[in-house]
């Protein structure tokens, strides 16, 4: 779920190695926060951050070296009714940005409003950017999963399936193939765009895998820093069923390609049977470069068909 606000301390405490800003008016409210319906009805972090426009209500405003060279080209009176004009957007902060010091009257309202007002020496679309990812993280829609969650071949791959038939194990084995592990066991997974997921470890399983029969497994001390990774953003679920669950409940060759919908982004899906002699390792690969050649517009499915339908069409011939 979205948190309601986050004060303008907290993100300038975050932020503040990062973009190597001060402080410099608005002290009295530090304790500001981001309008909870402005929050909740943002489609992503975008929404919650900008440059000065006075349309936009309820986000950060940046102030860089257009904005400020905008409010200073006009009389005192203009100046001072632009000014003005910003208290009614009621920004949880204004940033200036592009090293450029913004008007003595832009850092008396806010002195007299209220509204923290940071600046710092970094380009404004850096800003921006660097604003936007941290609020991202904060603001976006997460759920946690049941599975193990690794890079396989560059792709955020999610193993999921029913309890018992190995999934941690099949982990360890993709490890052991020089893939990377992220999460086992649960993964939080992050709704960062309109169409992407991220998916991280939970600080507490942080590196660890469990195995049946050997307890849990310090994959970076044992495999080292290639083996695990942070985050990756989620491309494919393999979900592993047992032979009569795949003779029951899905299709030996699907007609279309399959999806499951997290977070209202619908995200592909195979299904693979466990059963005694199968190499799952090898069909997860196999699954994985599939994925890849699909999302490059390549599906061999699809090329069977039309090969199908032309074989017949000569045939009728």
């Amino acid at each position: 779920m979205k948190p309601t606000s986050i004060s303008a301390e907290a993100l300038f405490e975050a932020q503040r190695e990062t973009l190597r800003w001060e402080w410099i008016a608005g002290h009295a409210h530090p304790e500001r926060r981001f309008d909870e319906a402005a929050v909740r009805d943002a489609q992503s972090a975008a929404d919650l951050v900008g440059y000065l426009n006075y349309i936009h209500p309820y986000r950060v405003q940046i102030v860089g070296r257009r904005e400020v060279a905008y409010l200073r080209s006009s009389a005192p009176e203009d100046q001072e009714r632009r000014i003005s004009r910003i208290v009614t957007l009621e920004p949880p902060v204004l940033i200036g940005a592009d090293g450029v010091a913004p008007p003595d009257r832009l850092v008396a309202m806010c002195d007299r409003a209220e509204i923290p007002l940071f600046v710092t020496s970094e380009s404004a679309g850096q800003v921006i950017d660097i604003v936007r990812a941290y609020l991202a993280q904060l603001f976006a829609d997460r759920i946690t999963r049941h599975g193990v969650f690794m890079d396989i071949l560059g792709l955020g791959v999610l193993l999921t399936g029913e309890s018992g038939l190995g999934k941690s194990e099949l982990g360890l084995e993709l490890i052991s193939r020089g893939h990377g592990l992220v999460a086992d066991d649960a993964v939080d997974l992050y709704k960062v765009s309109q169409s992407a997921l991220e998916g991280r470890c939970p600080e507490l399983l942080l590196n660890l895998l469990e195995v049946r029969g050997i307890g849990l497994l310090d994959i970076k001390s044992i495999f080292g820093e290639t083996a695990v990774r942070r985050k990756m953003r989620l491309k494919l679920i393999v979900h592993l069923v047992r032979k009569e669950t795949m003779e029951r409940e899905f299709e030996r060759l699907p007609y279309e390609p399959l999806y499951e919908e997290i977070l209202g982004i619908p995200v592909r899906k195979v299904v693979i049977t466990v059963d005694a002699g199968r190499n799952l390792a090898v069909l997860v690969e196999a699954a994985v470069r599939n994925t890849i050649l699909q999302l490059r517009g390549i599906d061999t499915y699809q090329e069977f068909i039309a090969r199908h339908q032309k074989a017949m069409e000569q045939g009728e011939d």
